[in-house]
């Protein structure tokens, strides 16, 4: 039996990247995918494309910084769906105008708190309800190894996930009893479309070639990401709740 078959999954971020390649996996896998992105051409193909291998995906347009934007859509997949037991908080990421401490606007610090922690506070608190009534589920975030290792260039975007980190672990044992496992993805610099506009330009809140230097297996691909999704989402890691699991070709130990 495909491991994800009978479940709902909800993907945020889910129309580019490493979100477009979890959509693409979980499915595969027998998923029922309820989708969340600001892009909305590249949300809906990509649950068209689903559709038409013979799953079954639906696109909304959600902005993550948007509190009851969040709300509307879960309780919407919910109704359309039955229920949900899956939740990818993938949606985020550094933004060109993330810098050191010193150096970036204030207002960037907030923006970045809002993609990244926010965002994903956000939805937990949606999804858990729904969640809760099903018997259980998995909750996957996305932190990085930014808030693991020492790095310099996008200090708001390493703050807010630092607060992803521990967000999980107080999830994790918040929700044990109610049979919801919280896990989170710490990544390495996987090439992007928003990691390789922000290299092209030279942006300090890209990887410099430091950070390049420390993945001993070469910079990843969103498809490297995706399984590890997938094993968080999935039974294979039923007995598995708060950690953080580094993906990241190495570079968290190097």
């Amino acid at each position: 039996m495909k491991r994800l078959q009978g479940k709902v999954a909800l993907i945020t971020g889910a129309s580019s990247g490493i979100g477009r390649a979890s959509a693409k996996l979980f499915a595969d896998e027998g998923a029922t995918l309820g989708l969340m992105d600001i892009k909305t051409d590249e949300g809906e193909q990509i649950a068209a494309e689903i559709t038409a291998a013979g799953g079954m995906a639906k696109f909304l347009n959600v902005d993550v910084t948007d509190g009851g934007r969040i709300e509307t859509a879960v309780e919407t997949f919910a109704t359309d769906f039955g229920g949900i037991d899956i939740l990818y908080n993938n949606a985020g990421g550094a933004t060109p105008r993330d810098d050191h401490l010193l150096n970036m606007p204030l207002d960037e610090f907030d923006a970045a708190i809002a993609l990244n922690l926010f965002g994903p506070f956000a939805a937990c608190r949606s999804v858990i309800p729904h969640m809760a009534m099903r018997g259980g589920g998995s909750i996957i975030n996305t932190a990085s190894i930014r808030s693991m290792i020492g790095t310099v260039g996008a200090d708001g975007y390493t703050s807010a996930k630092g607060g992803i980190v521990t967000l999980t672990m107080a999830l994790a044992v918040q929700c044990a009893p109610k049979g919801i496992r919280v896990n989170a993805i710490a990544p390495g610099a996987v090439m992007t479309e928003r990691v390789k506009a922000l290299m092209s330009a030279g942006n300090d809140s890209g990887p410099d070639q430091a950070m390049i230097d420390k993945h001993l297996l070469g910079l990843g691909e969103p498809e490297m990401v995706a399984p590890a999704a997938l094993f968080f989402a999935c039974e294979d890691s039923r007995w598995v709740t708060g950690q953080i699991l580094p993906v990241d070709g190495g570079a968290s130990m190097n």
